[in-house]
């Protein structure tokens, strides 16, 4: 009894702090989402904290929902119109990632992101279906308080809409990679040569990027390298970079930006954004799938190789890989006793 009632309060505990971690990590990153604010003081094109709260949702599981709420309170109440208003956003705002969550799991959603499949339910249910609701109500909350005009309502929408989703597709996949990465052992120098190599060239593409030239399209060559060569590891980070060099191009208004009103802007810019996050995800999810579909054809033909040499060596009646893996578990468990 007393070790049960130990596990329950280690369990609360362990949520109590989880909670605790999501909420700090939510209103941290809304006040660094709102330095590139577009919209009123509060709508940004990149929104970080939908895609730290699907992870936390992802990674921690629906009991931590209470984090992502209080970090939305704590990002809003000193942005909303009225505190109706910024109970109605934060509703909004929670309800978005809880639902993405739940249409993610519905779908058999690996955190791994190793099937084409996951990248694609990423996109679509997780970040394009499931924050329309954060987007609609925050975008109608500020229009029933007056806070918008009747003109206003679409664009704010688009705006809010975009940056959630975009917070979805580049940060939440950067903190899946996170969790499972591990200092890679046995890797040659070219390789570590190679990765450096790839962000030098990110950092020079930045530099490009947030220049008065139109050299956005410079990033996808990085991405397609990043991906076919990293996979998620390097195409995730790669993608989150190059869409906040973009964003921080629109917000000063050069290159391809330059001269444009706002919703010729957040056009440009979520059009270029979505397009690198696609790219990221499934030229990486491809790859992975195709290396893993190769590493199974060698197994089989592995296995085909032993049932060869046995035939050639006198055994008329091989084992098919099935029937070879049973009898190796029952030589390992030792002979089965009679009765």
């Amino acid at each position: 009894m007393t070790d049960a009632r130990h596990e329950r309060l280690r369990r609360g505990g362990l949520a109590a702090l989880q909670i605790c971690v999501l909420a700090a990590l939510y209103t941290a990153s809304a006040r660094a989402g709102l330095l590139q604010q577009l919209v009123r003081g509060q709508v940004t094109p990149l929104w970080p904290p939908s895609g730290i709260a699907l992870a936390g949702l992802l990674l921690c599981g629906p009991r931590v929902w209470p984090g992502v709420a209080l970090g939305a309170f704590l990002a809003n109440v000193g942005l909303g119109p009225s505190l109706p208003g910024v109970l109605a956003i934060t509703a909004g705002n929670t309800l978005a990632p809880v639902c993405s969550y739940l249409l993610l799991r519905r779908t058999g959603f690996r955190v791994e992101l190793d099937r084409l499949r996951d990248a694609l339910a990423l996109i679509f249910l997780g970040a394009f279906t499931g924050m329309l609701i954060s987007a609609t109500t925050g975008s109608g909350t500020l229009l029933l308080a007056g806070a918008l005009n009747t003109n206003g309502f679409w664009p704010t929408w688009s705006v809010w809409w975009t940056g959630d989703a975009m917070g979805v597709l580049v940060v939440t996949p950067v903190l899946l990679v996170l969790r499972s990465a591990r200092w890679p052992r046995h890797v040659p120098p070219s390789r570590w040569l190679e990765a450096l190599l790839l962000m030098a060239a990110t950092a020079c593409i930045g530099l490009v990027e947030t220049g008065r030239t139109p050299l956005l399209f410079l990033g996808f060559p990085l991405l397609i390298w990043a991906s076919f060569r990293f996979r998620l590891a390097g195409a995730a980070p790669c993608a989150l970079a190059v869409s906040t060099f973009a964003i921080v191009s629109a917000i000063r208004g050069s290159g391809p930006f330059a001269g444009h009103d706002l919703l010729t802007k957040m056009i440009t810019l979520q059009a270029f954004n979505a397009s690198a996050a696609l790219t990221a995800l499934l030229l990486s999810a491809v790859i992975s799938e195709r290396n893993r579909t190769e590493r199974e054809i060698a197994r089989a033909c592995r296995q085909l190789a032993g049932m060869a040499a046995r035939i050639s060596t006198g055994d008329r009646q091989p084992m098919l890989p099935a029937q070879e893996s049973e009898e190796q578990e029952q030589t390992r468990q030792g002979p089965t006793p009679r009765p």
